[in-house]
């Protein structure tokens, strides 16, 4: 094992303390030419796809990326905006809006965020933060309910990173959050403020991002984690059994994964006579290709073909102050016994940058 170069080591420099608020990833463009090796480093993830390698190696340079990446860019170029990528905006947004809440709270903090796939890279990061002389890092990951494709995917890449450095950070890592008081408030704020402005369904649908049944009968906790947050909000917003349930979207390949199946459930929904149905993402904390193109169009037009009379979509929760301050609290509470104290000088500059991070979430949600 090579190690890279050390910085210049002061002593008596004052260590650092850093956020690293990570995503799962998104293409640099909405091009066939950026999607390709964005799927090619996504897909190519053991934790992702638990596949023989050589047998995957043909699947996926054969078959998946020759043709899946053009159709891929035809989905991102249909929900990308001027500013780009909908999941880099909102991730930056609440990275900025995160630190300035820190600061407000008295957390002298720095606030980065990173993409598992794509840019900015977790070793790009890691990398600045190692370097601006953060020697505690705390890894937060933008899942809330734990599972080995994308949460431990997202470990697995830090300590990767950190195999290859001499003198190592203190490191923590946020597992989930699924549960979490102020997590399941912010979702049911964001619920209620919509069925104020838009009315109540017949039902409400929550739908999770899919992963194979395998992973389940193998252990891991993503499906409990779920349902255990659907339960809890359904308790919230007072809904009975019969007014709420839990599906699983965006099915990889042919093999059984999580069921029920989002776009088919909506279809028998309306079949069955279900005249208005309401979707959520819980899973998702920031809207994204999976709830604005496959959730909101797709899934939309599947219920309404199908019979249906009125489909909302409610926004995932993006910059609402109740999930940065839910954030806030899941961050503080990882950090705890760390010297995170701010001078007076440095909460000035925090509670500046809350306030330009504040308004450029509300302009961004102007423009949706």
């Amino acid at each position: 094992m090579r190690f890279a170069k050390e910085p210049d080591h002061t002593h008596g420099t004052v260590a650092k303390t850093a956020i690293v608020f990570v995503n799962l990833g998104t293409p640099d463009a909405p091009t066939a030419a950026a999607v390709r090796p964005y799927l090619k480093q996504f897909l190519s993830d053991p934790r992702v796809v638990e596949i023989p390698r050589a047998i995957w190696w043909l699947i996926l340079h054969g078959l998946i990326l020759p043709f899946r990446s053009g159709k891929s860019a035809q989905k991102y170029a249909s929900i990308w905006s001027a500013e780009g990528s909908p999941l880099r905006i909102h991730t930056e947004k609440q990275a900025l809006l995160l630190r300035g809440y820190l600061g407000q709270r008295g957390h002298d903090v720095q606030v980065a965020y990173a993409m598992r796939y794509g840019n900015p890279s977790l070793p790009q990061v890691l990398g600045k933060l190692k370097a601006d002389g953060c020697e505690r890092i705390l890894v937060l990951p933008a899942y809330p309910q734990y599972s080995s494709s994308t949460s431990a995917s997202t470990f697995d890449a830090v300590f990767s990173h950190y195999a290859g450095v001499r003198n190592m950070p203190e490191l923590r890592i946020v597992k989930h959050y699924h549960d979490h008081d102020g997590y399941i408030q912010a979702l049911k704020e964001s619920v209620l403020a919509y069925w104020t402005m838009h009315g109540r369904p017949d039902k409400l649908v929550m739908s999770f991002h899919g992963v194979p049944k395998r992973a389940l009968l193998l252990g891991d906790p993503y499906h409990c984690e779920c349902h255990k947050t659907a339960r809890l909000l359904a308790r919230q917003l007072g809904l009975s059994e019969d007014q709420y349930m839990v599906t699983f979207q965006s099915r990889l390949g042919k093999a059984e994964w999580l069921q029920p199946y989002t776009a088919p459930t909506l279809q028998s929904l309306a079949k069955k006579g279900i005249k208005r149905v309401d979707v959520m993402c819980p899973g998702f904390v920031g809207d994204c290709l999976e709830t604005l193109e496959e959730i909101d169009m797709e899934g939309r037009r599947d219920f309404l073909t199908a019979g249906g009379k009125e489909f909302h979509y409610i926004p995932c929760l993006n910059e609402s102050p109740a999930w940065i301050s839910a954030l806030a609290e899941i961050a503080e509470q990882h950090m705890l016994g760390w010297p995170t104290s701010m001078t007076a000088a440095a909460r000035e500059i925090q509670q500046r940058e809350a306030t330009i991070g504040r308004s450029e979430a509300r302009r961004l949600g102007a423009q949706r």
